[in-house]
């Protein structure tokens, strides 16, 4: 799997949890901040590959 498909695959995995945490539940909150963290990390890579895939 590529990393955009893996980022798009964190962004679904957590749509339940963020409308749960639009409800009011604070522990899908959590869940929904520590999936945004992982994207942030997967983002971060995509952004080092393409700057790599540039030099090159």
């Amino acid at each position: 799997m590529d990393l955009l498909d893996k980022m798009m695959q964190l962004v679904e995995s957590c749509r339940e949890d963020y409308n749960k945490a639009k409800g009011g539940n604070k522990a899908a909150g959590t869940r929904v901040r520590k999936s945004m963290q992982d994207v942030k990390n997967v983002a971060q890579d995509i952004r080092k590959e393409m700057l790599e895939s540039r030099t090159d």
